[in-house]
């Protein structure tokens, strides 16, 4: 992008002066899920944006230690937003190439203990333990 494409705005990264390599990112937009330990579902209702990681890879490995480092510094960032097309409008404006992750719905099936002792018609399953 050099601010030359047709549309109805220029995208902010082209005015920023930022280099072209992080002009041109890619950002995935999905709803994270719940962690582990959660049975609530107080956290999930916001959308998060990530960005990809750079092609070129721009690491090394640390001769002292053996980590890992990077010279990406959007790699370990990641915005929130309360709807999906806040999120997807926020990448228009910046000039980011998106691509939505739809969250998996969890379902839910009724269960209820009275369900063990409906009567069936077939044979009754004896269970032996010793």
């Amino acid at each position: 992008m050099d601010g030359s494409e047709p549309g109805e705005a220029v995208a902010a990264a082209v005015l920023s002066g930022a280099p072209t390599e992080l002009q041109a990112r890619t950002v995935r937009i999905y709803r994270p899920a719940k962690t582990a330990t959660q049975s609530g579902t107080w956290h999930g209702h916001h959308w998060r944006m990530d960005w990809d990681v750079l092609e070129k890879g721009h690491r090394w490995e640390n001769p002292l230690m053996g980590w890992q480092s990077s010279a990406d510094f959007m790699q370990g960032t990641h915005l929130n937003f309360n709807t999906k097309q806040d999120a997807i409008d926020f990448a228009n404006k910046q000039g980011y190439e998106y691509f939505v992750q739809e969250p998996n719905e969890r379902k839910i099936v009724p269960k209820a203990y009275a369900n063990n002792f409906l009567h069936s018609p077939n044979r009754l399953k004896h269970i032996r333990t010793k």
